[in-house]
């Protein structure tokens, strides 16, 4: 039961981190050159679904290395899965904190109503969401060694 809770895991975080660096890596570069203001109605877009179905897998993943770290306590590789959880921790908050602010007003706007500073503000959280990348993947790699 626990290798199952083990991959199911692993699978899990390593989905969303994929999700992740594909929104980091591959499509906002790719809304950003859509000519006029296609590439901000599709921001807005994706933060609207995105932003409704991320915080759901994030909490699940960490509930299922929560599971894992009860589960698998005093086993080889525990200590990784609960660092892997600490940094999942950290990823929330700075979901909460400073990524989903900035993504709650950018998925009202529209040509119309957005801010001068729009821009600057999808760079900031670009930079954000980098940051929050980088924590995941670290999560993830400790996953994967745990379970090997």
């Amino acid at each position: 039961m626990l290798g199952t809770l083990q991959v199911v895991t692993v699978v899990s975080v390593g989905l969303m981190v994929g999700v992740e660096l594909a929104v980091a890596l591959v499509l906002n570069r790719i809304l950003d050159a859509l000519p006029g203001d296609a590439g901000q109605l599709g921001r807005a877009h994706g933060g609207r679904m995105l932003g409704a179905a991320m915080p759901v897998w994030y909490i699940s993943s960490l509930a299922l290395v929560v599971i894992w770290a009860a589960a698998g306590w005093g086993d080889a590789g525990t200590g990784l899965v609960v660092t892997a959880g600490a940094l999942l921790i950290v990823s929330v908050i700075m979901s909460v904190l400073l990524l989903v602010p900035i993504n709650n007003l950018s998925k009202t706007w529209t040509p119309e109503n957005r801010p001068a500073d729009w821009k600057q503000q999808m760079n900031r959280w670009d930079r954000f969401h980098y940051l929050r990348v980088a924590v995941i993947v670290g999560a993830f790699t400790l996953l994967v060694v745990a379970l090997v």
